[in-house]
């Protein structure tokens, strides 16, 4: 073998580390950023406890640790004095679920205008009329109404979506209608997928995100297992590590929310549990 010299090795070693190093870079531009998600709860959790001291428990949502919390329903406050009490308690909205009625085109403006001075970019439709959803074609009709919603409030930085139970993981006509409801609207109208009411459908909550990549802005943290129905969150089937994983690489989700409406704990207590299992999981 013919002895390679110093600077002949060195050179040699050079390229070689380039390479290897050109390399690396490329790998690591090719894996995607892993974002760091904030934590919300859905009130309707809480609503008994919201319904008798609204501001004690915002004072107790946010000693337990949430950051953000979603409306469901306001409680008689207006849109400034709600803004107020989620300020003084370094709390943000992360989200409304805001009924079918409040996107009419008599009711649309008041809503944009509330939601605006609230600070929230996030008009969830929490459920859909039975008579609406029918069909096939019902479903097709409510994704071209929420394609027109979208482009509506797209002009105030807001966004709408739809917040699903477990009738669209249910075949329809040998379709699922939460399939066809994706498929048929843009990719600014948010599928905020409930892990637990999907699974309870019969659906795969892992499998839903990963099929529609970037649609779950805001997702709903909620367990489901088939053996134990007092399950909350970290304790029953659904692949929490795996879910995280895909809404901070390649879900584009900018709210974790948490809801949680079992009877074993008191409401207050059961979010704080889920708040330490979510805690739990992410470390």
């Amino acid at each position: 073998m013919t002895q390679m010299t110093r600077r002949q090795f060195l050179a040699t070693g050079g390229t070689a580390c380039a390479v290897a190093s050109a390399g690396f870079f490329r790998c690591a531009q090719q894996q995607p950023a892993i974002k760091t998600i904030p934590l919300g709860v859905q009130l309707y959790s809480v609503r008994q406890e919201c319904e008798k001291d609204f501001v004690a428990t915002i004072k107790q949502v946010a000693e337990i640790g949430y950051q953000g919390v979603e409306f469901a329903g306001f409680y008689n406050y207006a849109a400034q004095d709600l803004k107020t009490i989620l300020d003084d308690h370094g709390l943000l909205c992360c989200g409304s679920h805001t009924p079918l009625a409040d996107l009419a085109p008599e009711t649309i403006e008041a809503t944009i205008e509330f939601n605006a001075i609230l600070g929230n970019k996030y008009l969830i439709v929490p459920w859909l009329p039975e008579e609406k959803r029918q069909t096939v074609d019902d479903w097709k009709k409510l994704a071209s109404d929420f394609n027109a919603l979208a482009e509506k409030v797209r002009a105030h930085n807001m966004q709408v979506g739809y917040h699903n139970h477990d009738f669209e993981f249910k075949p329809l006509e040998g379709q699922l209608p939460w399939d066809v409801f994706a498929q048929n609207t843009n990719n600014d109208v948010i599928l905020q997928l409930d892990t637990g009411n999907c699974s309870l459908g019969g659906g795969d909550a892992l499998a839903t995100l990963v099929k529609y990549p970037g649609r779950a802005v805001t997702i709903h943290l909620k367990e489901h297992s088939a053996t134990n129905p007092e399950a909350i969150l970290g304790e029953g089937d659904i692949p929490w590590k795996e879910v995280f994983a895909f809404c901070e690489t390649k879900g584009a989700t900018e709210w974790y929310i948490v809801e949680e409406e079992k009877d074993i704990y008191p409401p207050l207590e059961a979010i704080a549990k889920c708040y330490a299992n979510f805690q739990s999981l992410k470390s």
